[in-house]
């Protein structure tokens, strides 16, 4: 795969080019340096002289080398821009010296791995519908991307002017969103799908292309590690009011390891769980243009220690729906901050729909405007709470007001829950606290990593 030249690396590469460079070198199809080879595909260096660019195959190290890395002991590691599109039919390994760009939708197929360095930086193109760029781990496949909190893989967008060795770049914030699309992990987990079938397509992908579909019957499927990552700016428009999500999580097994997630400037929801049965641990979802956590067909897995901070535009902290079909699944929510905007039209706390199951334990909450509430949206949704399917305990909300819970009912249903009613059972699990004076939620020290935490946004 051809490569170019980090801009930083182009004095250096102008200064060793003559004394260094020999004749295998000739090859360099890509120069930014400002030296001419007579084949590079970047800006001319304005004059037929010019020796070849340097690379790093010859085992020399002249500064501004293009190429593999020659691995030799002189030689420090070549950094460029790699380009990549479609299905990748072998395992590959994309490496921190190097700038990835996703061009359209990249595949992890079925059997294939994908391991990804810490500190790499993908960057996804712009564009929508079939164009709309991202990361597809697909059924079988398998990716192994493994960031530290010191040098986390960051998924951004090619307008980011983040470069190799960095963290964050300067020009992009919180307000720009759908500048490309998302990842999505796709396994054979159980999900609860309409007609009770076993696998269906993820919203998004066409239904000919068969790396799109998830579910199964292993609960315990792997579809391998992915931690320390922070996905930015993401959300592009995929099809009629349907913008990716900044990680979707089709039937994702519990042998996966999904932890130390960060998902920033979304257009549609931060991360959403479609079935599946993998735990998550450490998630901070901040400015989405929807929803923070999103669950749906029967999610059956423990979400912890997770932060969602809402931005100007966002909608709920917490959407759960519950299961399309007669598989029945529950979800656990344990010690999660939910931090509100008091500038969102929308700015609610969470949303409890179509026959949501499970469990909210361990809930910190403060910084939502008056008129927020927590809402059970249907009768469905209040008999599963009277059934003891859906339960609450132990939130602590800053600005507690019991009206805060609300059951909401169609023009055609009557409230079922009278005696007492939600509001009045809410007391019995909600206190109001003073602010820092918590004793529950996520413990905000675990995100100090986070691109969140350098802007400033708790």
């Amino acid at each position: 795969m051809k490569k170019v030249i980090i801009s930083s690396l182009l004095v250096m590469g102008l200064a060793f080019t003559f004394t260094s460079c020999s004749d295998d070198n000739k090859d360099s199809s890509s120069c930014f340096n400002g030296i001419q080879d007579g084949t590079e595909t970047g800006v001319d260096c304005g004059g037929p002289d010019c020796a070849p660019c340097p690379t790093c195959d010859d085992g020399i190290q002249n500064g501004g080398e293009t190429g593999v890395d020659c691995g030799g002991p002189d030689c420090a590691p070549c950094t460029g821009l790699v380009v990549k599109a479609g299905l990748l039919t072998a395992n590959e390994k994309w490496t921190s010296n190097n700038i990835y760009q996703l061009a359209g939708k990249v595949v992890v197929d079925d059997g294939i791995t994908l391991e990804i360095e810490p500190g790499t930086i993908i960057k996804g193109q712009q564009g929508i519908g079939s164009l709309a760029s991202a990361l597809i781990v697909a059924r079988g496949g398998k990716i192994m991307a493994m960031g530290t909190a010191e040098s986390p893989i960051v998924f951004t967008s090619v307008q980011d002017n983040i470069s190799v060795g960095e963290k964050a770049g300067t020009n992009l914030g919180e307000e720009d969103q759908g500048l490309w699309g998302g990842v999505l992990i796709l396994g054979y987990a159980p999900g609860s799908f309409k007609g009770d079938v076993t696998e269906v397509q993820i919203e998004g992908i066409p239904a000919g292309d068969t790396y799109g579909l998830y579910g199964g019957d292993d609960p315990l499927d792997n579809s391998g590690v992915f931690e320390y990552v922070s996905i930015r700016h993401g959300g592009a428009l995929i099809g009629e009011g349907n913008e990716i999500n900044g990680l979707t999580l089709g039937a994702v097994g519990s042998g996966t390891v999904i932890n130390n997630i960060e998902v920033v400037a979304n257009v549609d929801d931060g991360v959403e769980y479609f079935g599946g049965t993998v735990n998550t641990e450490n998630i901070l979802v901040w400015a989405q243009g929807d929803d923070g956590l999103d669950i749906d067909q029967a999610y059956s897995g423990t979400i912890s220690n997770s932060v969602v901070i809402l931005g100007n535009n966002s909608d709920h902290g917490l959407e759960i729906d519950g299961p399309e079909g007669a598989l029945e699944g529950s979800y656990v929510l344990n010690n999660i901050t939910l931090i509100g905007n008091l500038d969102t039209p929308g700015g609610q706390y969470a949303d409890h729909r179509a026959l949501a199951m499970g469990q909210d334990n361990n809930i910190y909450a403060y910084g939502f405007k008056d008129a927020a509430n927590i809402e059970l949206d249907n009768n469905g949704v209040s008999q599963n709470f009277l059934d003891g399917k859906l339960s609450f305990s132990n939130w602590e909300v800053v600005g507690f007001d019991n009206a805060i819970f609300v059951e909401k009912t169609a023009d055609n249903e009557d409230k079922i829950i009278l005696d007492p009613d939600f509001t009045t059972r809410a007391a019995a699990w909600t206190a109001q606290v003073e602010m820092g004076a918590n004793t529950v939620g996520a413990n905000l020290g675990d995100f100090n990593w986070t691109y969140a935490k350098g802007k400033g946004a708790f």
